[in-house]
């Protein structure tokens, strides 16, 4: 208390200039209500000519000159009226904040009472003056409290207590901030008085008030700026909400409008949207953004709008057109133009339109434009309408094999399609090992959660859930459906391939979808083999008291695949059936389809574990298929790749004028041109593909197809035909039967060159890595191929 009386006076002045400046910044802020701005301005600069007024008093006090007499007498007056003018307007701003605003809540009248003690104590100041009641003044014009100067303290006090009483009983009507001032603006006061009642000389209450007075403004700033956030998130979640139901309603229209185009022509029902998630594919892959992605998405989606302009008669003709019928149909992007051109908000719907059936080469309709000329997004969707085309049925003929559809794709870049995009599509095509990215047959029509009633084996069956070397679990119920036994009345398994994951039993269906059933498994054990090399069964009776019933029961299914070994558990309340499957290689699919005999299935669910189980898993009741055991090894150890990019060489560092040498051999499953040996030129820390810091530079099929991987490289890739070519049918035969390949490479600092020739295709590839990259590899991998007998030379 020494120190706080020592140096109150230079506090003082520091605490004035602080409400001074917090009095204009008040008057700044437009955030507040003009009524409590003007009650806070006028509270801060009273609190800081309060504290202004105090210190002129102990200034001022024992001199004796005609300026002192004046000066102690005018401070010590302010100094009590002041304290209760900030008593009235702390009296205010409780006003303000709980008044009756809205008619709902009464207002306190308790504030009525503080009107009037405020009054009462101005009044009694003012009296003080005449009478000495508070204060007395000596001969050397000093301070002295008079025997009624308790009163000036009571009067403030009730003031506060009556205040706190309302702070504490409408707690709830202000946010918690703003409580906290009210409450330090009545509590810390009533201690500084109770403490002030005892001491002399020190000002602890003023100070105490202009502190708390600036607290008020600095509280109430904060909340409404809390306020102000508040209001602007929900101003802005209100726009987001706006744009999301427009978007909503703009996408819901547009699908709309997709469905009506392609339900007037029924050999291209889905057509579409199938042309719309290409073309965002194709986007996507070429490094547009989500945003461009999505813009050419819907563009694609309404891409036929046109079509809505030409008779059914035409778009359902069996037959061929005739010219005026054509004529009809190439007027459709005209058509569809024309429509979408109004919509000027998004500019790609019109242009996509119109321009979809432009030609790289400039024969296309209906305005010739070539190349560049030709609007990327057209360009895009060129490809992707075309690729959906081939892969669908007409009424003029099936879908188009997979590997046919590409090489049509290879032989229009430069012609019919911008290359870059016809290259992204393959790229695409080439990830698409089970060929999801076409128009789905007809057949295996439920899906999981549905119910099945089963009269036989394929009269209703499931999709085929795939089965990986992650343990995938089915649960599902059935009862008997039907007078027969009940035993007679069971799920069964369909284990399976096919390109499109499901089930195919007609021979025409086997032929197009390369459907291949590996066995039936009865859920009572029967076991009906197909293309297996071996199954061994094993039962466990874990409750020999379990009596099958007639009604409904539960059955959990575990499947997981390891390369040419599967492993199938059948369990139900009794039993556990395991099944082990020595498949006839690794490179197919496999598949689980859930049929049954005089049964209804239900409550399929479907749910499959993270990490991959152990090579070990699957005991081994068959000899590993293995394309390599017993070839000649060279340099390097012979690989075999079962699937996409499953295997690949040590990296072998690139050096120049180098040679390499190996045989290659399509494994007997490969029915794809690309399924083929790969070079890749890459950089890593290890020397391996996918290994540390792993860059591709190159990747490059014998085929001659080609890719970039990374964007510091630059590639350029020749491919000629030679007169010994007989066509790719008959290259991929070849490579069943099995060749031998050399491939030549130089290297030029950063400019790396490889040539290689082989069954009638010449390939040459030039690459440029723009960065300083020191150690640069090259490594063999591919697609269901055995390479064996690898040398290198230099």
């Amino acid at each position: 208390m020494d120190m706080l009386q020592t140096y109150q006076l230079d506090l003082m002045l520091v605490i004035t200039g602080i409400c001074l400046v917090l009095t204009v910044l008040t008057l700044l802020t437009n955030s507040l209500s003009p009524k409590r701005k003007r009650i806070l301005a006028l509270l801060e600069a009273a609190a800081a000519l309060l504290l202004t007024a105090d210190r002129y008093a102990y200034l001022y006090r024992g001199n004796e000159t005609v300026l002192g007499y004046w000066m102690v007498r005018i401070s010590n007056f302010l100094v009590y009226f002041i304290t209760l003018y900030i008593a009235h307007g702390f009296t205010r701003y409780l006003c303000d904040l709980y008044g009756n605003k809205d008619g709902t809540v009464p207002f306190p009248k308790r504030f009525r009472l503080c009107e009037a003690l405020s009054a009462a104590g101005a009044f009694l100041v003012v009296l003080s003056q005449f009478t000495g009641l508070y204060y007395t003044f000596d001969a050397q014009n000093v301070y002295h409290r008079s025997p009624a100067n308790i009163v000036c303290f009571i009067v403030p006090i009730l003031i506060l207590v009556i205040q706190l009483t309302v702070i504490l009983q409408f707690r709830g009507r202000v946010s918690r901030g703003i409580w906290s001032s009210l409450m330090l603006y009545a509590v810390m006061p009533l201690i500084a008085a109770s403490i002030q009642c005892f001491l002399y000389g020190l000002s602890l209450i003023n100070l105490t008030l202009a502190l708390t007075v600036g607290l008020l403004y600095i509280y109430a700033l904060k909340d409404m700026n809390r306020a102000l956030e508040s209001a602007k998130r929900l101003e802005i979640n209100f726009y987001k909400e706006e744009q999301e139901k427009i978007h909503a309603l703009f996408e819901e229209t547009a699908e709309a409008l997709a469905n009506a185009i392609d339900a007037k022509d029924k050999y291209t029902n889905g057509h579409s949207h199938r042309v719309a998630e290409y073309s965002k594919r194709i986007a996507a892959d070429v490094g547009k953004s989500s945003e461009e992605c999505e813009s050419i998405y819907f563009a694609a989606l309404l891409h036929d709008v046109g079509k809505i302009g030409i008779p059914i008669s035409i778009l359902g003709k069996t037959g061929k057109l005739t010219d005026s019928e054509y004529a009809q149909i190439k007027n459709h992007p005209v058509i569809g133009g024309q429509i979408l051109s109004s919509i000027r908000q998004a500019p790609d719907l019109c242009i996509a339109a119109r321009h979809h059936h432009e030609r790289y080469d400039g024969r296309g309709y209906p305005d010739g434009l070539k190349g560049e000329e030709i609007p990327e997004i057209a360009r895009i969707i060129a490809v992707a309408d075309a690729y959906d085309a081939m892969t669908s049925n007409r009424s003029y003929r099936k879908a188009i094999p997979q590997h046919i559809v590409r090489e049509e794709l290879v032989k229009g870049m430069e012609t019919q399609f911008d290359p870059r995009f016809a290259k992204a599509m393959i790229h695409l095509l080439d990830l698409d090992e089970e060929y999801r990215m076409r128009e789905m047959e007809a057949g295996a029509n439920l899906q999981s959660g549905v119910t099945l009633r089963c009269e036989t084996v394929y009269h209703d069956c499931t999709e085929g859930i795939a089965v990986k070397n992650r343990i995938v679990h089915i649960r599902l119920f059935s009862r008997p459906d039907g007078d027969g036994p009940v035993k007679e009345g069971l799920p069964s398994l369909i284990v399976f391939d096919s390109l499109d994951g499901r089930v195919h039993p007609g021979e025409e269906k086997n032929k197009d979808m390369l459907y291949f059933e590996y066995a039936r498994i009865r859920f009572d054990g029967t076991v009906l083999e197909g293309g297996v090399r071996k199954i061994e069964s094993q039962i466990t009776r874990h409750d020999p008291s379990f009596v099958c019933s007639e009604y409904e029961k539960r059955y959990d299914v575990e499947a997981v695949k390891y390369k040419d070994h599967a492993l199938i558990r059948i369990s139900d309340e009794g039993t556990t059936r395991q099944f082990i499957l020595a498949l006839p290689d690794n490179s197919r699919f496999m598949y689980l389809s859930i049929t049954g005999e005089r049964c209804i299935i239900s409550g399929i669910a479907v749910e499959n574990e993270e990490n991959a189980v152990a090579p070990d898993y699957i005991p081994r009741i068959a000899e590993e298929i293995s394309f390599i055991k017993g070839c000649t090894q060279g340099d390097i150890p012979n690989i075999q790749i079962d699937g996409w990019r499953s295997d690949a060489t040590a990296g072998i560092p690139i050096k120049d004028g180098m040679t390499l040498t190996f045989h290659t051999m399509s494994l007997p499953t490969a029915r794809l041109v690309w399924h083929c040996p790969y070079l890749s030129v890459f950089s890593s820390r290890d020397g391996r593909v996918n290994g540390g810091d792993f860059r591709e530079f190159m990747f490059l099929r014998l085929d001659g197809e080609n890719w970039e991987s990374d964007e510091h490289a630059e590639n350029r890739v020749r491919i000629n035909k030679q007169p010994d070519f007989v066509g790719w049918n008959a290259w991929l035969e070849r490579n069943k039967q099995g060749l031998d390949c050399t491939v030549r490479i130089e290297r030029n600092e950063n400019r790396i060159t490889m040539h290689t020739d082989n069954l009638g295709i010449s390939v040459s590839s030039v690459t440029t890595i723009h960065d300083d990259v020191k150690d640069v590899f090259v490594a063999l991998t591919g697609d269901q191929c055995a390479i064996t007998n690898i040398r290198v030379s230099h």
